[in-house]
């Protein structure tokens, strides 16, 4: 039997207690800049042919709090609690990224317990991959001459990422805690996140940092090229609270009113699904995604987005209307979903109901109201809330006589392929959903999308639409978190964190 090779680790950190949530983040950022700073060190080091002969391993950081009591707590709150006494842990990465969301989750943590939080080391390896923000071979200058200096693989010195170890098994209920191990205090741990970090710079083509807390999906660049032409506007105006518009390649164009200019050089190829960010301080701006067509692109950005804990999401784009009493540009409220997409079956099977959002709706009634001017009855004429179906075949209309029957039991209105992987994510991920789409065509009533038509429906309605979004997203900011993330996403042993 070889014998177990040693490990080289930086000088371990003594867990400390905290009462001060903002002392507390600071010892996180502390603890994880130091260990990802040592990982980077030794593999720079190993690169350049120094010989290792131990394996190299440093661990992300961990909040952790300990209760005894089993006193109920505001049976108001949503999320800043632990269901019962015991241990609770999660590990952190990135907390120059979380800081104002580590921050307030953890002052209610010590708030509404009346206890310490423990900030210290988790034994959760960061992978060499993690300890760099972007891309390890551009961060540490490798190119494929260097492969001369990797004499043993990779795997044998160092921590590399586990996508075994990196489910959602807290998220969808499945997970199963091993005894004596600290029940966990947020949905996702460390590495995780970090995958999910990663995987949005190559989808959006924009780093993390620059995601708000609001986002908009869209399935049209019609929708993205009104978005920028919008942005610039009210950044060249100086207009207050706003500080920048980024878009792929981090290009980022500033405030006028702080000294304007552009920074940054455009992506060379177009990411596959392109993000622009409205920036505000606190991250309170607003983020645009372009997920292109189809569920599995839907499901594949909120699976990442969702990390970053957004406060809310909207999709908005066209659908296909399924009533002869709809015009082309009239609005659909989805108030409910028939999940014919398929790609959340297993994590969330069907028989789960994906309830409306009271918050959401209203928000997005009052703000198609404001935009048109309509009200009561009158705003019937132009919007209508009922089912939309999502499924997964672009030409459904000709796929037989019994896809049309299942959409007239269900009593759907409107058809399109995202919707409701979105919104589904968002209940799996307690991420507050909503949904407004615009009826582009009509195929079971002989309105088919032809180029003539599409152009001159685009022209008068994508503004007015994202207008609507817009303003719907800013009444959700007017409300307070605790509200808008409802008790409706908590499942019955909900962790502390939102």
């Amino acid at each position: 039997m070889s014998p177990t090779p040693s490990i080289e680790t930086p000088p371990p950190i003594t867990t400390e207690a905290f009462v001060d949530a903002a002392a507390a983040v600071v010892r996180l950022e502390e603890i994880y800049e130091r260990n990802t700073g040592f990982l980077r060190n030794r593999f720079e080091a190993y690169v350049n042919g120094a010989v290792i002969t131990t394996r190299v391993r440093a661990h992300y950081p961990f909040v952790r709090i300990t209760t005894s009591s089993h006193a109920r707590l505001d049976s108001r709150l949503a999320y800043g609690f632990v269901a019962g006494p015991g241990v609770h842990e999660t590990s952190i990465t990135r907390p120059d990224i979380f800081r104002t969301y580590l921050t307030e989750q953890i002052g209610l943590l010590i708030k509404n317990h009346g206890v310490a939080v423990e900030i210290g080391e988790s034994n959760e390896p960061i992978p060499i991959h993690f300890a760099y923000r972007r891309d390890i071979n551009i961060e540490a200058a490798l190119t494929i001459a260097d492969s001369s200096a990797f004499t043993r693989s990779l795997r044998d010195i160092f921590d590399t990422p586990d996508l075994a170890a990196m489910d959602d098994a807290i998220a969808d209920g499945t997970f199963e805690l091993t005894p004596g191990v600290p029940e966990p205090l947020a949905l996702f741990r460390a590495a995780r996140v970090d995958y999910s970090l990663r995987r949005l710079y190559h989808y959006t083509g924009t780093d993390p940092e620059h995601f708000q807390n609001f986002v908009i999906f869209t399935n049209y660049q019609f929708y993205v090229d009104a978005f920028v032409q919008l942005s610039q506007q009210r950044l060249a105006s100086g207009e207050a609270g706003l500080e920048a518009f980024v878009a792929p390649g981090n290009v980022t164009t500033h405030n006028a009113r702080l000294g304007g200019g552009t920074t940054g050089t455009p992506s060379e190829r177009v990411p596959q699904m392109p993000a622009f960010h409205l920036v505000r301080p606190g991250y309170r701006g607003i983020t645009l995604i372009n997920i292109g067509i189809g569920p599995s692109n839907a499901r594949n950005i909120t699976d990442h987005v969702a990390v970053l804990r957004p406060h809310a999401w909207l999709m908005i784009g066209h659908c296909a209307g399924l009533r002869n009493t709809q015009r082309l540009g009239d609005y659909v409220l989805a108030h409910g979903y028939v999940r014919e997409d398929h790609v959340l079956d297993h994590e969330l099977p069907l028989w789960v109901p994906i309830p409306a959002l009271a918050e959401m709706q209203v928000a997005l009634e009052e703000a198609v109201g404001e935009v048109t001017g309509l009200s009561g009855f009158e705003l019937k004429r132009l919007m209508r809330t009922g089912t939309v179906a999502s499924v997964d075949n672009r030409n459904w209309e000709i796929s037989g006589p019994q896809v049309i029957r299942r959409m007239s039991q269900s009593r759907a209105v409107a058809l399109d392929m995202e919707s409701a992987a979105i919104a589904a994510n968002g209940y799996r991920f307690r991420v507050p959903y909503g949904t407004l789409l615009c009826v582009s065509d009509k195929p079971l009533h002989g309105e088919i999308k032809l180029a003539g038509m599409a152009s001159e429906f685009y022209r008068q309605r994508v503004g007015q639409h994202l207008e609507i979004g817009l303003k719907a997203l800013e009444r959700l900011k007017q409300q307070e978190s605790e509200r808008l993330h409802s008790r409706k996403l908590r499942s019955f042993a909900e962790v502390a964190f939102q």
